[in-house]
């Protein structure tokens, strides 16, 4: 191979690198900044498992108290067995109930979504839904529905 070709070679993909590594960093550098060092961030949380339920609650605290509650959109979004942590009353494994975690969270902003296929399919009792929740038809579908929205997807 000749030496022009190698250098031409080399400039190009050394070009491509460039574009590509500027292209990944666009998204981020167009986002609101937070007053601490973090960017403003819209955020999924997926809970389909009531036993994850105080794992989850206490990472979205986590979350809240590290960006500030004016900086980030949170939404939970629940099915399966974690629906049950939307409806007053249940509890996990351990005895422990939701409904004050929720309220305190509700109050910081945090929006709670509640499967309409799992409260159908686990014959719910609508009249014991948590006041907070929103319900929406398909869980596993909003899920893929923020995301396309660009919200961040965390699954504990």
């Amino acid at each position: 191979m000749k030496a022009s070709t190698t250098i031409f070679s080399f400039g190009f993909i050394l070009l491509l690198t460039l574009v590509l590594v500027g292209c990944g960093g666009n998204n981020y550098k167009g986002l609101k900044k937070a007053n601490n060092g973090f960017k403003v961030q819209s955020v999924l949380y997926h809970l389909n498992d009531i036993n994850k339920a105080f794992g989850t609650l206490r990472n979205v605290k986590n979350h809240l108290n590290a960006l500030g509650d004016k900086n980030i959109n949170l939404i939970i979004v629940t099915h399966s067995s974690g629906a049950f942590t939307l409806v007053d009353g249940s509890q996990d494994k351990r005895g422990r109930s939701f409904e004050s975690t929720i309220q305190t969270l509700a109050n910081r902003g945090v929006k709670f979504e509640i499967c309409a296929n799992t409260i159908r399919g686990k014959k719910i009792d609508k009249n014991k839904i948590n006041l907070n929740a929103t319900v929406v038809p398909s869980g596993v579908a909003r899920v893929a529905d923020l995301q396309q929205r660009g919200y961040s997807y965390v699954k504990p």
